[in-house]
């Protein structure tokens, strides 16, 4: 048995926002939060954990200032966007 959550439905949000997008733009990952919940700001670490699953197997890209980073480690303002 896992302690883990499930992030099935982070990813899936998260996968649906990023091709909704067009090609080559970015958006908040507190866009998918806030499309979930009145007080999305307490997904926004769940987010982040899920965004960086995603990364990780090469679905989505995360950068801050224009550089790539870990959506679970940095830290401020971040955007998402497809490979």
């Amino acid at each position: 048995m896992t302690d883990l959550p499930d992030r099935r439905p982070l990813h899936a949000a998260l996968a649906a926002r990023a091709a909704s997008a067009r090609e080559g733009a970015s958006f908040c990952p507190s866009e998918v939060a806030r499309a979930m919940a009145a007080e999305w700001r307490i997904l926004m670490p769940a987010i982040r954990a899920a965004a960086g699953d995603l990364a990780d197997a090469g679905q989505l890209v995360a950068t801050q200032r224009g550089a790539i980073v870990d959506p679970r480690t940095a830290r401020g303002p971040i955007r998402l966007r497809r490979p």
